[in-house]
């Protein structure tokens, strides 16, 4: 019997419960040596790792088209309230782009590596955020996705991911971390400000950092550019509120696309050493809806086998999909895919339970089963 999965049952299996949360390794997840190999060679001879430079050209014409309009509606509608949909649309187009610097950091976009890094680096100065920072970042994650004290995305940030970091929350943070589930989207109309204070903090270290004083002059550059027409044109309340609306719908969009991928699936123990095609399969989770969705989310819809190719095309991934999926199905390994409604259904309920671990330690255990403090 295949299991092959649509739904949550693997993940629910192995995530958290509601007192005690366990990590997979090895035990759970057997090794499958030859997995990667045996699907890389599929996908390689039917062509799925080859540039797609036309259907690129096209998403960036599309970008500078809707700027252009952006750019043209602020201009004439001037002193009106109706600027806030021009900040929103921007805040829509700032995330695109950030999808673009992303493709580019994965070497999807350009022939050359030094070439995708560089168009990298420019992209996420106009979204106003810190390559270097987010490459460190992104690269940790890739390697050992999901896995304790090895994935930046899953260490503690106002959000706990563990429940041992739930556990450690106190004051504010703690009264947040136990109902984490219910404000995780209104926390996230902050995240964008939260994504340009790490990349101003990252380059004002003490520490080394590649092309420190080119990201600063880029990114510096994009305020400039951004904030002194805002405040030479519109009134200050109107200026402050565009800002806002712009900064809160990028964290928002940014936020609701990323969170989806591993957040509820299986928490790897830092001792586990998986396979590659285990580790990437195991902990992600793909998100159906088809072209649609690869548009809003800039085919991180196809987590799996953006974790499995990540320097695939954005074009390809739907077809990669489907030799993924059979071989996972001819070899009985859990593949999850969910609708978007239900994938976020699945990180509130797991950023919930995780948050219980952030009630009063003499709580009735009973009463914290059913979701009581």
């Amino acid at each position: 019997m295949s299991l092959t999965h649509t739904d949550t049952t693997e993940a629910s299996r192995l995530t958290p419960g509601r007192i005690r949360q366990t990590y997979a390794g090895n035990a759970e997840f057997p090794p499958m040596a030859r997995a990667y190999r045996d699907v890389l060679n599929v996908v390689r001879d039917t062509g799925l790792l080859g540039r797609t430079p036309r259907f690129y050209s096209v998403v960036a014409a599309g970008l500078a088209v809707a700027f252009a309009g952006c750019i043209a509606g602020f201009l004439l509608l001037g002193d009106s309230w109706f600027q806030l949909l021009i900040a929103g649309a921007l805040g829509i187009l700032f995330t695109q782009v950030a999808f673009l610097a992303h493709e580019a950091a994965h070497r999807q976009i350009l022939a050359s590596g030094p070439a995708n890094f560089r168009l990298a680096r420019i992209l996420a100065g106009v979204v106003g955020m810190s390559y270097s920072w987010w490459d460190s970042k992104h690269t940790r994650h890739h390697g050992n996705p999901n896995t304790v004290g090895k994935d930046p995305d899953i260490a503690v940030d106002t959000i706990s991911f563990l429940e041992e970091d739930a556990a450690r929350s106190r004051g504010i943070v703690r009264w947040i971390t136990r109902r984490q589930g219910w404000l995780f989207f209104p926390l996230l109309t902050l995240e964008g400000l939260n994504l340009h204070r790490l990349s101003f903090q990252h380059l004002f270290s003490r520490g080394k950092v590649t092309g420190r004083w080119t990201e600063l002059g880029l990114i510096v550059a994009r305020f400039a550019i951004v904030l002194v027409p805002l405040f030479l044109l519109l009134p200050l309340g109107m200026a402050f509120a565009f800002f806002g609306v712009m900064v809160a719908v990028f964290g928002v969009y940014m936020g609701a696309t990323f969170a989806p991928n591993h957040k509820g699936m299986p928490i790897i123990a830092p001792e586990a050493r998986l396979d590659f095609f285990t580790k990437q399969v195991r902990t992600s989770r793909n998100v159906s809806g088809g072209w649609w969705a690869t548009w809003l989310m800039g085919g991180l819809n196809y987590q799996v086998e953006h974790h499995l190719f990540p320097s695939m095309s954005r074009l390809h991934l739907s077809r990669a999909r489907e030799i993924v999926r059979e071989y996972c199905r001819t070899n009985d390994v859990p593949y999850t895919e969910v609708s978007m409604l239900r994938s976020y259904s699945i990180v509130i309920r797991y950023l919930n339970r995780v948050g219980l671990a952030a009630s009063d330690p003499f709580a009735c255990p009973a009463a914290a089963q059913f979701g009581r403090s």
